[in-house]
């Protein structure tokens, strides 16, 4: 009786450590350990430095986050993506998440001192967004813009391309239209003879000085960031202004989508955008962009306060969540993401590692 007793206890200490692991055991991309909790009463906050096109989407993940987990509370900073990496590589405001809306901006300023790693999550596609009251909104086609464009009365805008991919990306299009359209005055016409921009030409680059940008109700305005010119457009200040389709999308604005040739969306005419280029003029000195096709990036910096709660805000987004989110916003998501350096194991099984 004895022996049969002690049997007994040796399998139900067996049963319960396989019980136990089972417990533990994760599926990929699963957390490794559970983030530490506030006291009661307080929540932590996770900081989140993002592109100003990132702000619609954004939101609504915040609220699936804070839901999910309602110990936190979500603090979303959008601005620039230049602006939003220098925050942290320059004035060390720490961050949990940064989200780019060009992920190269990534590896060329956090990587390595500020960043281990990053991940590709999305894309999106240049458009010249406008709406009812624009002047010849009943005009305006994917074959007469840059016509439209630099009619008299016409008010138009895109960003600054010192702060915002945007803004680097805007003249990227009208470079690319001279060839495609088979006009090489365009980019001449349309940015070149306005006052307050100085833009000159030398070996196939453009070099945009826009540090005294032009004054509103002008023909062409620059403002610091894309989304700043969504509301020009609805108040009528202006009649069209060059945003991410998934900012037009977002904010219920016509928008006049171009051929793929020339709208930065397809990863097929990498090559042909990669011939055009900008050099961005600011206080600082220049700044060279090349054509390429638009992938947004996201990160865990090194400085984080929380990055156990950045790792669980990014594996949000790279998800299910984030993945319907993005697709309701006009913006595709990457599925599944795209990893780069030192991808930490809790993103595992979510992301395809590259190069």
């Amino acid at each position: 009786m004895k022996r049969i007793v002690k049997y007994s206890m040796l399998t139900l200490l067996v049963l319960a450590l396989i019980l136990s692991c089972a417990c533990v055991s994760q599926e990929p991309g699963a957390p490794a350990t559970l983030p530490a909790t506030p006291a009661p009463g307080e929540k932590i906050t996770v900081k989140v430095f993002h592109a100003g096109s990132l702000t619609g989407p954004f939101e609504k993940l915040k609220a699936e986050f804070e839901a999910k987990y309602p110990n936190t509370e979500v603090l979303l900073e959008p601005a620039g993506s230049v602006d939003t990496i220098k925050k942290v590589t320059e004035l060390q405001k720490p961050a949990d998440v940064v989200a780019s809306a060009d992920y190269a901006l990534i590896p060329q300023y956090m990587v390595p001192d500020d960043a281990d790693w990053y991940l590709t999550f999305a894309k999106n596609q240049m458009t010249l967004a406008y709406t009812d009251k624009s002047v010849y909104a009943s005009e305006i086609t994917a074959d007469n813009w840059y016509e439209i464009l630099n009619r008299d009365g016409v008010r138009w805008a895109f960003s600054d391309p010192n702060s915002d991919p945007a803004g680097y990306r805007s003249p990227m299009v009208i470079q690319l239209a001279e060839d495609y359209y088979g006009d090489a005055t365009i980019f001449e016409t349309l940015i070149g003879e306005h006052s307050g921009i100085t833009a000159s030409e030398s070996n196939g680059v453009w070099t945009i000085d826009a540090t005294d940008p032009t004054p509103d109700g002008t023909k062409l305005t620059i403002r610091p960031k894309s989304v700043e010119l969504v509301q020009m457009l609805q108040a009528g200040g202006l009649d069209y202004a060059w945003e991410y389709r998934s900012v037009s999308v977002q904010n219920d604005l016509n928008y006049l989508e171009l051929p793929e040739a020339i709208d930065l969306s397809s990863v097929d005419y990498a090559d042909d955008y990669a011939t055009v280029q900008v050099r961005a003029v600011s206080g600082n000195g220049t700044t060279l962009y090349v054509g390429a096709p638009i992938v947004y990036g996201v990160t865990v910096p090194k400085i984080a306060q929380h990055p156990d709660y950045g790792l669980l805000f990014v594996q949000m987004l790279i998800g299910p969540e984030g993945q319907a989110i993005l697709t309701a916003d006009g913006q595709p998501p990457i599925v599944p993401a795209g990893g780069f350096g030192d991808v930490p194991a809790e993103l595992s099984g979510m992301v395809t590692m590259k190069s």
